[in-house]
């Protein structure tokens, strides 16, 4: 397999589903081999499995990022199976919804667990690997993607603590890209709008009802259109840096 990525090696968090499955796909189809990140072996497995079948490389990485050894380790673990890491994607992540004073406390805790300090271990990990890519890689570039959500541009009603952690997201990804701009990392958040994908079968009874009626109708984006765009990011010239993209479903008014 060959493509504008050849040569380079891709982690993906959250990859056993959705997003961060298509994602998987989309950057192992511009060459990268691609270490799928996540909790459950036998669906990373058959991500996996599918990229090989497509002629790609793919290694399977178990890991709960919440965890900071094992979030820690499973960086360790990428580069020492596939010699080196040239692209991070942040794509783990949880979404609860409620009114806040309704809010189970542990649903809180654990939003910022995965979304935040899940994506700082992770981050934290892979950015030596990072840099020492951007200097040796024959591209000269290296590229981290964060996922984030409208949610980290809008805040709305009920979604108070998820909007904490995507615009703290979006906050650490803009500071950090200043940081990386002279070492050639390049830093960039992608920010979906309402996808099809497993994120809505975490919601509470009663809540996820709400939500299903507010998007009733609605043609969601899929996650094959969210990959488009990080796959747009990373396999951009050198002299190009993609920061920020946004991408609603085309009836989202939010």
């Amino acid at each position: 397999m060959t493509g504008r990525l050849q040569d380079t090696v891709a982690l993906v968090t959250g990859a056993g589903s959705g997003i961060g499955e298509a994602t998987a796909r989309a950057l192992a189809a511009e060459g990268a081999a691609v270490a799928v990140l996540g909790r459950r072996r036998d669906r990373l497995e058959q991500v996996a499995d599918a990229v090989r079948a497509g002629g790609g490389t793919a290694l399977v990485v178990e890991a709960d990022i919440t965890d900071r050894r094992q979030a820690v380790t499973a960086v360790e673990s990428v580069v020492a199976g596939l010699g080196r890491l040239d692209t991070l994607v942040n794509n783990a992540g949880f979404m609860g919804v409620g009114q806040a004073v309704d809010s189970p406390i542990e649903e809180w805790e654990h939003m910022l667990a995965v979304n935040v300090q899940g994506l700082l271990y992770v981050t934290h990990a892979a950015l030596p690997h990072l840099l020492s890519a951007a200097e040796d890689s024959p591209r000269r570039v290296a590229d981290l993607v964060n996922i984030s959500s409208t949610a980290g541009r809008v805040a709305r009603p009920g979604t108070a603590v998820y909007n904490l952690t995507k615009f703290g997201v979006n906050g650490f990804t803009e500071a950090l890209r200043q940081e990386a701009v002279p070492k050639r990392l390049r830093v960039s958040v992608v920010e979906p709008g309402t996808v099809d994908t497993e994120l809505s079968t975490h919601l509470r009874d009663g809540v996820r009802q709400a939500i299903e009626r507010q998007i009733e109708g609605m043609e969601l984006l899929r996650p094959e259109d969210v990959a488009d765009a990080v796959s747009y990011i990373v396999t951009r010239d050198r002299r190009v840096a993609v920061n920020e993209i946004l991408v609603r479903a085309a009836e989202q008014t939010w």
